[in-house]
Protein backbone atom coordinates (compact mmCIF):
# COMPACT_ATOMS: atom_id res chain seq x y z
CA UNK A 1 0.00 0.00 0.00
CA UNK A 2 0.92 3.21 -0.82
CA UNK A 3 1.92 6.33 1.67
CA UNK A 4 -0.82 8.26 0.24
CA UNK A 5 -3.45 5.33 0.01
CA UNK A 6 -2.29 4.24 3.90
CA UNK A 7 -2.65 8.08 4.98
CA UNK A 8 -6.37 7.79 3.06
CA UNK A 9 -7.59 5.02 4.92
CA UNK A 10 -6.72 5.98 8.16
CA UNK A 11 -8.12 9.84 7.50
CA UNK A 12 -11.48 7.26 6.50
CA UNK A 13 -11.12 5.42 9.98
CA UNK A 14 -10.71 9.35 11.64
CA UNK A 15 -13.87 10.52 9.66
CA UNK A 16 -16.10 7.67 11.10
CA UNK A 17 -14.69 8.16 14.45
CA UNK A 18 -15.65 11.50 14.45
CA UNK A 19 -19.00 10.74 13.30
CA UNK A 20 -19.72 8.20 15.65
CA UNK A 21 -18.53 10.93 18.49
CA UNK A 22 -20.96 13.39 17.81
CA UNK A 23 -23.70 10.85 16.94
CA UNK A 24 -22.87 9.33 20.87
CA UNK A 25 -22.96 13.21 21.84
CA UNK A 26 -26.26 14.15 20.17
CA UNK A 27 -27.84 11.10 21.70
CA UNK A 28 -26.72 11.82 25.01
CA UNK A 29 -28.19 15.64 24.79
CA UNK A 30 -31.29 13.97 23.83
CA UNK A 31 -32.06 12.28 26.82
CA UNK A 32 -30.38 15.37 28.83
CA UNK A 33 -33.76 17.32 26.83
CA UNK A 34 -36.21 14.37 28.10
CA UNK A 35 -34.97 14.86 31.70
CA UNK A 36 -35.87 18.41 31.37
CA UNK A 37 -38.58 18.53 29.09
CA UNK A 38 -40.18 16.15 31.72
CA UNK A 39 -39.73 19.07 34.72
CA UNK A 40 -40.88 21.53 31.99
CA UNK A 41 -44.50 19.60 31.93
CA UNK A 42 -44.41 19.19 35.31
CA UNK A 43 -44.11 22.93 35.40
CA UNK A 44 -46.49 23.58 32.77
CA UNK A 45 -49.37 21.67 34.81
CA UNK A 46 -48.56 23.27 38.04
CA UNK A 47 -48.78 26.73 37.18
CA UNK A 48 -52.31 25.86 34.91
CA UNK A 49 -53.55 24.55 38.65
CA UNK A 50 -52.14 27.37 40.77
CA UNK A 51 -51.86 30.58 38.19
CA UNK A 52 -51.76 33.61 40.89
CA UNK A 53 -49.79 31.61 43.49
CA UNK A 54 -47.13 30.94 40.68
CA UNK A 55 -46.96 34.83 39.88
CA UNK A 56 -46.41 35.68 43.61
CA UNK A 57 -43.63 33.75 44.08
CA UNK A 58 -42.03 34.74 40.72
CA UNK A 59 -41.99 38.29 42.96
CA UNK A 60 -39.68 37.12 45.25
CA UNK A 61 -36.89 36.59 42.56
CA UNK A 62 -34.77 39.62 41.41
CA UNK A 63 -35.45 39.35 37.66
CA UNK A 64 -31.94 42.20 37.13
CA UNK A 65 -30.07 39.42 39.00
CA UNK A 66 -31.69 36.44 36.10
CA UNK A 67 -31.02 38.63 33.60
CA UNK A 68 -27.62 39.33 34.12
CA UNK A 69 -26.81 35.70 34.47
CA UNK A 70 -28.94 35.15 31.05
CA UNK A 71 -26.11 37.31 29.50
CA UNK A 72 -23.24 35.70 30.85
CA UNK A 73 -24.49 32.21 30.07
CA UNK A 74 -25.31 34.14 26.26
CA UNK A 75 -21.88 35.65 26.50
CA UNK A 76 -20.35 31.87 27.44
CA UNK A 77 -21.53 30.46 24.66
CA UNK A 78 -20.45 32.82 21.99
CA UNK A 79 -16.80 32.51 23.38
CA UNK A 80 -17.33 28.34 23.58
CA UNK A 81 -18.21 28.80 19.75
CA UNK A 82 -15.56 31.10 19.06
CA UNK A 83 -12.74 28.52 20.21
CA UNK A 84 -13.61 25.95 17.84
CA UNK A 85 -13.08 28.32 15.28
CA UNK A 86 -9.39 29.44 16.65
CA UNK A 87 -8.82 25.44 16.48
CA UNK A 88 -9.91 25.23 13.52
CA UNK A 89 -7.50 28.34 11.95
CA UNK A 90 -4.51 26.54 13.89
CA UNK A 91 -5.37 29.34 16.99
CA UNK A 92 -4.36 27.36 19.82
CA UNK A 93 -3.80 29.79 22.13
CA UNK A 94 -6.35 31.60 21.61
CA UNK A 95 -8.69 28.99 21.38
CA UNK A 96 -7.44 28.09 25.13
CA UNK A 97 -7.40 31.42 26.15
CA UNK A 98 -11.45 31.89 24.99
CA UNK A 99 -12.56 28.76 26.75
CA UNK A 100 -11.07 29.78 29.76
CA UNK A 101 -12.97 32.70 29.39
CA UNK A 102 -16.17 30.36 28.90
CA UNK A 103 -15.24 28.64 33.08
CA UNK A 104 -14.74 31.99 34.37
CA UNK A 105 -18.11 32.86 32.96
CA UNK A 106 -19.30 29.83 34.31
CA UNK A 107 -18.01 30.31 37.50
CA UNK A 108 -19.35 33.95 37.48
CA UNK A 109 -22.95 32.53 37.36
CA UNK A 110 -22.34 30.22 40.15
CA UNK A 111 -21.29 32.51 42.23
CA UNK A 112 -24.11 34.70 41.81
CA UNK A 113 -26.75 31.62 41.79
CA UNK A 114 -24.88 31.00 45.26
CA UNK A 115 -25.99 34.49 46.83
CA UNK A 116 -29.25 34.17 44.72
CA UNK A 117 -30.03 30.57 46.78
CA UNK A 118 -28.19 32.49 50.09
CA UNK A 119 -30.92 35.39 50.13
CA UNK A 120 -33.96 32.78 49.88
CA UNK A 121 -32.63 30.91 52.67
CA UNK A 122 -32.21 33.43 54.93
CA UNK A 123 -36.01 34.97 53.52
CA UNK A 124 -37.15 31.53 54.61
CA UNK A 125 -38.28 30.50 50.69
CA UNK A 126 -36.66 26.77 50.83
CA UNK A 127 -38.24 23.59 50.34
CA UNK A 128 -39.94 22.47 53.94
CA UNK A 129 -39.42 25.68 55.28
CA UNK A 130 -41.65 26.49 58.30
CA UNK A 131 -42.19 29.99 56.35
CA UNK A 132 -42.60 28.72 53.09
CA UNK A 133 -44.98 25.81 54.48
CA UNK A 134 -47.58 28.49 55.69
CA UNK A 135 -47.97 29.85 52.57
CA UNK A 136 -50.54 28.47 49.68
CA UNK A 137 -49.82 25.45 47.86
CA UNK A 138 -49.63 26.63 44.84
CA UNK A 139 -45.96 29.08 46.12
CA UNK A 140 -44.96 25.99 47.89
CA UNK A 141 -45.02 24.23 44.30
CA UNK A 142 -43.07 27.09 42.72
CA UNK A 143 -40.29 27.31 45.08
CA UNK A 144 -40.23 23.51 45.27
CA UNK A 145 -39.65 23.35 41.19
CA UNK A 146 -37.74 26.65 41.30
CA UNK A 147 -35.00 24.89 43.75
CA UNK A 148 -34.96 21.27 42.00
CA UNK A 149 -35.20 22.98 38.60
CA UNK A 150 -32.50 25.81 38.66
CA UNK A 151 -30.22 23.09 41.21
CA UNK A 152 -29.86 20.43 38.44
CA UNK A 153 -29.07 23.09 36.00
CA UNK A 154 -26.15 24.58 38.55
CA UNK A 155 -24.86 20.96 38.43
CA UNK A 156 -24.66 20.83 35.01
CA UNK A 157 -23.28 23.99 34.73
CA UNK A 158 -20.71 22.41 37.01
CA UNK A 159 -20.15 19.75 34.91
CA UNK A 160 -20.34 21.81 32.10
CA UNK A 161 -17.06 23.95 33.38
CA UNK A 162 -15.11 20.67 34.37
CA UNK A 163 -15.60 19.32 30.67
CA UNK A 164 -14.25 22.50 29.48
CA UNK A 165 -11.59 22.26 31.88
CA UNK A 166 -10.56 18.60 30.52
CA UNK A 167 -11.06 20.20 27.02
CA UNK A 168 -8.33 22.79 27.82
CA UNK A 169 -6.06 20.36 29.10
CA UNK A 170 -6.51 18.88 25.61
CA UNK A 171 -5.43 21.66 23.97
CA UNK A 172 -2.48 22.29 25.90
CA UNK A 173 -0.67 18.45 25.16
CA UNK A 174 -2.42 18.90 21.44
CA UNK A 175 -4.90 16.10 21.44
CA UNK A 176 -6.81 18.81 20.05
CA UNK A 177 -5.39 20.77 17.70
CA UNK A 178 -7.08 22.11 14.08
CA UNK A 179 -7.06 18.22 12.31
CA UNK A 180 -8.61 16.59 15.47
CA UNK A 181 -11.06 19.13 17.41
CA UNK A 182 -14.29 16.94 17.99
CA UNK A 183 -14.13 16.22 21.70
CA UNK A 184 -13.72 20.18 21.31
CA UNK A 185 -17.22 20.53 19.79
CA UNK A 186 -18.70 17.78 22.07
CA UNK A 187 -17.61 19.93 24.98
CA UNK A 188 -19.21 23.07 23.29
CA UNK A 189 -22.39 21.55 22.25
CA UNK A 190 -22.69 20.12 26.04
CA UNK A 191 -22.57 23.60 27.05
CA UNK A 192 -24.98 25.42 24.53
CA UNK A 193 -27.26 22.76 26.50
CA UNK A 194 -26.71 24.26 29.48
CA UNK A 195 -27.40 27.69 28.19
CA UNK A 196 -30.48 27.07 25.79
CA UNK A 197 -32.22 25.55 29.40
CA UNK A 198 -31.26 28.44 30.84
CA UNK A 199 -33.37 30.43 28.57
CA UNK A 200 -35.88 28.22 29.22
CA UNK A 201 -35.76 28.74 32.93
CA UNK A 202 -35.13 32.28 32.67
CA UNK A 203 -38.82 33.47 31.58
CA UNK A 204 -40.11 30.38 33.36
CA UNK A 205 -39.71 31.50 36.89
CA UNK A 206 -38.16 35.57 36.39
CA UNK A 207 -40.72 36.85 33.90
CA UNK A 208 -44.45 35.08 34.84
CA UNK A 209 -45.60 38.26 36.64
Amino acid sequence: MTTSAAAAVSQGHVHRDDLGSRMGMWLFLFTELILFGGMFVAYAVYRFDHPAEFELGAKELDTLIGTINTMVLLTSSLTVAMSITAIQRGKNKLSLVLVAITILLALVFLVSKYFEWHHKFESGLYPQSPDLLNKPPGEILYFGLYFVMTGLHALHVIIGAVVLAVMMLFIQRGVINKDSYVKLEAGALYWHLVDIIWIFLFPLFYLIH
